[in-house]
Order: C-alpha cells, then structure tokens, then sequence
C-alpha cells in the first residue's frame, strides 16, 4: 500500500496478477505439500501488491467523488458475477478434461489479465515521488497510522472488519456441515450451486444497498442490518452468510474508509484494512477450528453467530449516535 501511494497505482496491480497467476497455474501443477504451501504465499503476495493499489487507482483515475460510492458496489456485483462463471467454466472445463487442468488455465487467464492491465490501465491523476522514495514511504505509512489513530470511524470499520473476517472463516467448514446435514453423494455439485445461489443473492444484495448509498449515515447503517441478516442466514441456512454479511459488509467496508481517506494514503488506508482483514482470518481461524474440533462444528457455527452479532450491534450504536448528533 506504501509503494502504491509513493510510487504507483497500476504497476503493484500488474505484479500482484503476476503473482497470482504463478499461484494458481503452480497450485495445478504441485502435489507436495511445501510446494502447496508455496503456492498460497504466491497468492497472498499477489493480493498484498493489490490490495488497496486497485481502489486507490479507480478513485484517482475516475476523479468523481460522488459516483465513487456507486462505483465501488458495482465492482462488487462484478466480482460475484465473475466468481458464479469461473464456477460454472472451469467446473465444466475439470469434468471435461482434468481438475489440474482447470486450475493451470485459470491461472493463464489471470496473466493475460495482468498484461491486459499493463497495457491499457492508465496512471494520469497520480502524481509518483520522484526523489528520497524511502524517506517519502516512511512518511506516508506515519501519516496512514495517524489518520487511523484520530479517526474514530476507521478504527471502528477496521474493528468491525478483524470480527467479521474471524466469524467469516466459519465459510470453511460448510462442505463439513453439509455432510453432516445429510446432503446427498455429489457434494462438489451442491457446493458449487450453493455458491453460485449465494453469488446470485449477494448480487441483488448489493443492488439495493447501490440505490441506497447516499449520505454518510448510511454506511454504518447498511454495515449493521448486513450482520444481523448474516446471523438469521448462519441459524438458517449455512451459506447465508457469505451472501449477503460477507459480501455486503465488505464493499462498504471499502467505500466507508475510502471516504474518509486522502489521495496521499489512500492505498495505505486500504492495505491496513485488508491487514485487518487478514488477522481477522487468522485469530478466527485457530479459534473457530480449535471449537469445532473439541465441542462440534454446531458450536462453531453459533460462535460465529455470537461474533457476527456483536458487531452488527457496535456499529448500529455509532449509525443511532451518529444520526441524533
């Protein structure tokens, strides 16, 4: 996020495709499991280089400030309806041909894409530091931890952002729980149609939220009702919630601190969310797995619930706060 506001906004987004596309070719070529391993520090360096260069390119390049809002949940439809056809293309491309197969072309795509973006992303609105790189990078990581330090609202989104990814790891024990549910042989197919059914519900979820983003009020707003519709969806149904709660509280995670954000440290602002995300992940990995390991994976599901819930109540305190003051 550093380099990105010192040095560029487009070229941390062509190595991170590069390193990504290695990540994902290599993960249909390795079987080993240090090679494994490889493969996934691939992919998180891929998504460190552009995490928070991608949306610190698109408000600089786009300049509106009043259409970036509608914007940003529009990439996040995008990104569902991307993700409902990978699952349907390389599924079908795995049974016809091989699984590695697959997975080696998805990546081959994912370096087309980065040449793509190399060649026709432009840079026009972003002003590089030309002299004393190290001393300007250093000075815009302190002003990055100052503005999160006296700005109430980020520290609260990134708060919020660490709960949901640590509840939101609970995603990866669902093909265990549908098993346990009694869905019948053929579980790779009720998997992929119930995240193509969450794709598809995410995408109309983040259409209402599209027509309802005017005002500041309302992110904290549309953040908290997007929790507790995640909780009754993880009590109902157990994909639920990476329709609408996930998806929903992501994208207004983004737009909630690009707001708030300056040009100068704004692809810093967005990788110490994405950090936030991350550690999330992490603590909410070791724990939710540390449960269901030793009281059931229904104890699981209701801690992330638990953790779900929570948030969507600290958030709603501040959006109540917020529109009284």
């Amino acid at each position: 996020g550093v380099w990105s506001d010192t040095v560029s906004r487009k070229w941390p987004l062509v190595i991170g495709h590069g390193f990504l596309a290695a990540g994902m070719a290599l993960t249909g070529l390795v079987t080993a499991f240090p090679l494994i391993m490889l493969t996934q520090v691939l992919w998180g360096l891929g998504w460190a280089f552009s995490g928070g260069a991608d949306v610190a390119w698109l408000t600089d390049e786009l300049n509106q400030p009043e259409r970036i809002a509608r914007v940003l949940t529009a990439r996040a439809r995008w990104e569902l309806t991307g993700g409902a056809t990978g699952m349907v293309a390389f599924g079908v491309l795995g049974w016809a041909i091989s699984l590695a197969t697959a997975v080696i072309v998805s990546g081959a795509a994912m370096a087309l894409l980065g040449l793509f973006v190399a060649a026709r992303f432009t840079e026009k609105n972003f002003i590089p530091t030309t002299a004393r790189r190290w001393r300007a990078s250093r000075s815009i990581f302190q002003r990055g931890l100052a503005l999160a330090h006296r700005d109430f609202e980020i520290r609260l989104v990134f708060c919020a952002t660490l709960i949901i990814n640590a509840a939101g790891v609970i995603a990866w024990l669902f093909p265990k729980q549908l098993i346990l549910l009694g869905f019948p042989h053929g579980l790779v197919l009720w998997y992929t149609a119930l995240g193509i059914l969450s794709s598809a519900l995410g995408f109309i979820a983040l259409r209402l939220v599209e027509a309802r983003l005017d005002g500041r009020v309302v992110a904290p707003r549309i953040y908290a009702y997007s929790c507790f519709i995640g909780v009754l969806g993880l009590i109902v149904l157990a994909s639920a919630p990476d329709a609408i709660a996930f998806t929903v509280t992501r994208a207004i995670s983004v737009i909630w601190v690009n707001e708030r954000t300056t040009s100068n440290v704004r692809a810093t602002m967005h990788s110490f969310l994405s950090q936030a995300e991350t550690i999330g992940e992490i603590l909410g990995g070791f724990m939710l797995a540390a449960i269901a390991e030793a009281a059931g994976i229904s104890s699981a599901l209701i801690t992330s619930a638990v953790l779900i819930a929570c948030t969507g109540v600290i958030v709603a305190r501040h959006a109540r706060r917020t529109s009284t003051s």
